[in-house]
């Protein structure tokens, strides 16, 4: 659960949700202009139409009305549409009197009782005789009406003719054309935007390979990253195969330093040792004593150099629960009259960091463990709770402890709270510094055994 957590508060961050968010936005506000475009043009298509056809509709009636010598309107118009035969279809035609000398009234079948229209003086005819205006229909319906006067004879007696159309049957129409439309933009766009998604998730697919790869390397399974990558990605995996060689020089050059000044330094050194001895007295034994701690401090001082160079190179694998037995075993031989116990994980724990290292953390604690136990040493490996790449190593004694005001005393280098114990006060300080190479955390605490609780954290591997 919390994984997932963690992956989506990581989404906003990610290369392959903002490349898809993007994509997806943009085709939803593409799909939202082609809609608008199309229904817009759509529109006017239809009204174009609409328009085109009651005019011709009116054309057509003016000339199949005619006027008889009494002034009677006469004529059988056949507008060639059924709907103007269907009564009450909204689709009507009527033709009225204009002037004096003319009677009568001709409409439609489907015009089953009268239509009001506005007056002249609200919709006012054009230089032709001509006008067009939206009215109520019998059964409530919109109508677009197109009007014209028409003189019908020499004697400048005129008619009235309407066309009636049903404007709501249009708006009908477009709304199912939108309706439809609107389906298939959907389908289209749902598609779509997968299609793109799926692109996307492949395009960028090599870059979960180098990721994976560089995951393999930091485990230490691997040494560069391999395989075949895009021309996009390759000089990246060249220059992180770069690097890597780099820093595997840097090491070992570090390494070949450290061992030659080591090397150097240990003939000079042990030759005052030797010379102090043999000369005896006070100022020999000064002599030995002062020789001996610089080659203490050499050591320390080398020993965290290699740290620093192996730091941040490629990760080492080290099995924690064999090392561990080990030494409890070598120690326990070691010290048979106390009492060392080891609790090893139920699953086997993986140190991020080189056995040599992990090694000489846990001599100097278990050396210290032993060495102020007064009968019992406890052991625990296990992996941190609620953590999936961390690790922790406890280990407790029922001596004298140390006070919570020393703690940090004790880690400086050469500090020791009890001079009569043998030592040099550099094993914890050692440790310390091993731990804060690594990046891990130390803690001394009040063991439940009475004596000193060690729990040191570190990175595990999966």
């Amino acid at each position: 659960m919390r994984t997932w957590l963690s992956r989506l508060r990581l989404w906003p961050r990610s290369l392959t949700f903002r490349v898809i968010a993007f994509s997806t936005v943009w085709a939803i506000l593409t799909l939202v202009v082609i809609f608008t475009l199309i229904t817009t043009l759509y529109r006017q298509a239809s009204e174009r139409g609409f328009d085109s056809l009651l005019s011709a509709h009116l054309f057509n009636l003016i000339g199949s009305v005619g006027i008889s010598d009494s002034g009677a309107l006469t004529g059988s118009p056949d507008l060639g549409d059924l709907r103007f035969s269907e009564p009450n279809s909204g689709w009507y035609w009527s033709v009225e009197p204009a002037s004096e000398g003319v009677h009568g009234e001709i409409h439609s079948s489907s015009m089953t009782t009268s239509i009001l229209s506005p007056s002249v003086a609200e919709v006012p005819f054009n230089v032709n005789f001509q006008r067009s205006y939206s009215t109520e229909g019998i059964k409530g319906e919109e109508l677009e009406v197109f009007e014209s006067e028409f003189v019908l004879d020499a004697k400048n007696r005129a008619a009235r003719f309407r066309v009636m159309g049903n404007h709501s049957e249009l708006e009908q129409e477009i709304a199912s054309f939108q309706r439809r439309l609107l389906t298939y933009l959907s389908l289209f766009g749902v598609g779509m935007i997968a299609i793109n998604a799926i692109a996307i998730l492949l395009g960028l697919q090599p870059l979960r390979r180098v990721r994976n790869a560089l995951a393999m390397v930091r485990e230490g399974t691997a040494q560069r990253l391999d395989g075949r990558f895009p021309a996009e990605i390759e000089p990246l995996a060249n220059e992180t195969n770069a690097l890597i060689e780099n820093n595997k020089r840097i090491v070992e050059r570090s390494r070949t330093q450290v061992g030659n000044l080591a090397h150097s330094l240990k003939t000079p050194l042990a030759v005052l040792i030797n010379e102090g001895r043999a000369l005896g007295g006070a100022k020999g034994q000064l002599i030995a004593e002062q020789a001996a701690s610089m080659q203490k401090q050499v050591d320390h001082y080398l020993q965290r150099a290699r740290f620093a160079a192996q730091r941040d190179s490629v990760v080492f694998r080290t099995p924690v629960t064999p090392l561990v037995e080990r030494m409890v075993r070598v120690l326990q031989k070691l010290n048979p009259r106390t009492k060392l116990t080891l609790s090893p994980p139920p699953a086997e724990v993986v140190f991020a960091g080189e056995r040599e290292d992990l090694e000489e953390l846990l001599g100097n604690l278990l050396d210290n463990a032993m060495k102020w136990a007064k009968s019992a040493v406890a052991v625990s490996v296990a992996a941190v709770a609620g953590s999936a790449n961390l690790f922790e190593i406890v280990i407790e004694d029922d001596g004298p402890g140390i006070p919570e005001d020393s703690a940090r005393e004790v880690l400086k280098r050469g500090k020791r709270l009890d001079e009569t114990k043998p030592g040099t006060g550099l094993g914890l300080a050692i440790v310390a510094d091993l731990v804060n190479e690594y990046g891990g955390a130390l803690a001394l605490e009040r063991s439940g055994m009475g004596g000193l609780r060690a729990v040191v954290r570190l990175r595990s591997l999966q």
